[in-house]
């Protein structure tokens, strides 16, 4: 009798695990090596990533605990509603190639690290830098959260409930803060790189079996679904209470994952690390690609319509599956450490910009004195793990359903768009008109969340903030002084 025979299957699963976070803090560990240790290396990787691991840290974190388990769930429960988020994906990154050479450039020539910085310059307003910098930690926390309650789900099933779900996030997360502390940016993009080919791989494999073991075939099960459930494959599918989405609720949930996904903190920090323009356009022109990985992952969750039934919350259907198909213990070890890597790979992103740009655009800008480049350093290593804290206990309280929590961060992070079109496209803007702009679209999001009986037609509160922030900006641009036209030259687009 083989030792695996002797084990329970739930130490072999998280034993395989254990096995694959070992792993990733090795690679973690090791690719930080090299890295200059001022906040030019830690933030930046010394402005030397190549094509491939910038490929895979913009494209790995699409694979985050939202597209392994919020994306099957929304197809088991929304059906044609998830094709969303491909639609989103494909042309997110599309708006890189026209600004990302100019703000990279930018960037070596005035040493910026963090979004605002280039943003702050070009209005010469420190109260922007810290207004952007409370944006983007309250848009990267319901983010974060969502990773760690994806990890931590993940090893609480698989290990049927023997592993907490509060321990299961801590195991996965303290991995993710040791690598992150010791490599920075490098860290990221290195074990981005490892556990985005791990992804594709299970991705494809379990996107392929689910649906031939359960009804012969990809084909075979949309034929049966097309004629038991028509409703569920037909656009734009079903909104959260069952019922058919509006288009406008449809349209504005792309509108504003699309105008938003390029404008992520953390994604437009990763401009600063290209090696070249020709790296930063051959990403951007690649990076759809990576949605062809998406596709088997929504397969698994359309897999479980007709054959499991009334599975809650709907998130768990493809653990469930997983574990009512009698699969050998190892296959199931390597679904949780696939899940892993999704959350992983997107939670490092988060906590390395968190720590950045909380200490770049917040504390140096308002602190009285200047930050060496060692103070700067420890301090963003230090606010990642408080960012990293508070994104847990959120992570173990929260109720809220993954989905809601992504769109929740995209309708902050839409008000960033008019901030970075002024600064490269419209020389008349002005300081007061940003800030004014922000602070009014950041607030018309938060109305809408408290009161969604305000919402027509199902749009996504980030459009109407976004509508009510150009409005304001504009208008009070125009009211107020223009800036001088030499240093704004440096900036605008001709």
């Amino acid at each position: 009798m083989g030792v695996a025979q002797l084990m329970p299957a739930w130490v072999i699963v998280t034993s395989v695990a254990v096995g694959y976070l070992l792993v990733s803090l090795g690679v973690g560990l090791l690719s930080g090596r090299n890295a200059s240790k001022g906040p030019e290396g830690y933030i930046a990787g010394d402005r030397t990533l190549g094509f491939l691991i910038l490929y895979f840290v913009m494209g790995a974190s699409i694979f985050s605990a939202f597209a392994f388990l919020g994306g099957p769930g929304w197809a088991y429960s929304r059906g044609a509603a998830a094709f969303y988020i491909l639609a989103y994906g494909t042309v997110g990154l599309i708006p890189w190639y026209a600004f990302g050479p100019r703000v990279a450039a930018l960037g070596r020539q005035f040493g910026y690290v963090t979004q605002a910085e280039l943003f702050a310059h070009r209005f010469q307003s420190r109260w922007l830098s810290a207004i952007l910098a409370i944006i983007s930690l309250a848009a990267f926390v319901p983010y974060l959260t969502l990773q760690m309650r994806g990890a931590g789900y993940v090893f609480n099933v698989v290990t049927e409930g023997r592993v907490p779900e509060w321990l299961g996030a801590a195991i996965a997360y303290g991995v993710v803060v040791i690598y992150v502390l010791a490599s920075g940016v490098m860290g990221v993009g290195w074990t981005n790189t490892f556990q985005g080919i791990f992804m594709m791989v299970l991705a494809w494999g379990l996107g392929l079996y689910l649906p031939y073991k359960l009804y012969g075939g990809v084909g075979a099960m949309f034929t049966e679904l097309a004629a038991a459930v028509p409703e569920m494959l037909a656009p734009p599918g079903l909104d959260a209470a069952g019922a058919a989405w509006t288009w406008g609720g449809y349209g504005s949930a792309i509108a504003v994952s699309a105008i938003g996904f390029s404008l992520w903190p953390h994604y437009f920090m990763k401009i600063y690390t290209a090696r070249s323009d020709d790296v930063l356009k051959k990403t951007v022109i690649f990076y759809p690609t990576f949605q062809i990985f998406l596709i088997p992952i929504l397969f698994i969750g359309f897999a479980g319509i007709l054959r499991y039934p009334g599975v809650t919350p709907n998130e768990a259907i493809l653990p469930t599956i997983l574990m009512s198909m009698d699969l050998p213990a190892v296959v199931v070890g390597l679904f949780c450490a696939g899940a892993l890597a999704a959350s992983m790979s997107t939670g490092d992103a988060l906590l390395h910009a968190a720590g950045s740009i909380m200490v770049r655009d917040f504390c140096c800008v308002l602190y009285p004195r200047k930050l060496t480049d060692g103070e700067q350093t420890r301090l963003i290593r230090i606010l990642l793990i408080l960012i990293s804290l508070l994104a847990y206990y959120f992570a173990i309280v929260s109720e809220v359903s993954l989905v809601a929590l992504l769109l929740m961060s995209y309708g902050f992070l839409v008000q960033i768009a008019p901030v970075m079109l002024s600064t490269l496209y419209w020389a008349r803007s002005t300081p007061q008109g940003i800030l004014a702009g922000l602070v009014a679209g950041c607030g018309t999001v938060i109305i809408f969340q408290w009161f969604p009986a305000l919402q027509w037609q199902q749009i996504q509160p980030g459009i109407f903030g976004l509508l009510v922030n150009l409005v304001v900006l504009i208008t009070v641009s125009l009211a107020t002084r223009p800036m001088d036209e030499g240093h704004v030259a440096q900036f605008v687009v001709d």
